[in-house]
């Protein structure tokens, strides 16, 4: 059965918040600065989450277990693995990974709310908005380990 445009948007979304799972999973292991790890490593939970909450929505019978998607490798094409490896490559350090993180959080909330618009089915709507504010509070939250550290 082909999926509809709903249903593909729905696993569009889960596979941009595994990406941002990656990100942030990869990007803990390479902090040396404890607390901005940490943040890292329950960011990636929460991300995880949002994936299943999207995985959740597509009910397709032709998905695999929400369990083999997630455990799949990370998609080095995806915006937030390029510009992790981007940053990697001229002097990674924790100011640059935060930075980049609320950028790719600020863009991805913009994104959400954009696609929330676009639907008609209140739940599906209502999933897409959840999702928003909660990378919206994922913004706010690496903003204040940036000023911890930074000032």
């Amino acid at each position: 059965m082909a999926m509809t445009d709903t249903q593909k948007a729905l696993l569009a979304a889960a596979k941009t918040e595994k990406d941002a799972m990656d990100f942030y999973k990869y990007g803990a292991e390479k902090l040396p600065d404890d607390k901005a790890a940490a943040t890292f490593k329950l960011l990636a939970r929460e991300e995880l989450e949002h994936a299943r909450s999207f995985y959740d929505c597509v009910n397709s019978s032709g998905l695999a277990p929400f369990d083999s998607f997630i455990s799949g490798p990370p998609d080095t094409e995806s915006s937030w693995w390029k510009s992790l490896q981007s940053a990697m490559l001229i002097g990674f350090d924790e100011r640059k990974a935060l930075e980049l993180a609320m950028d790719q959080e600020a863009a991805l909330e913009k994104e959400l709310l954009a696609m929330a618009e676009k639907m008609t089915d209140p739940d599906v709507k209502a999933v897409y908005l959840a999702n928003a504010r909660s990378t919206h509070r994922h913004e706010e939250l690496i903003g204040e380990d940036y000023k911890a550290i930074y000032g």
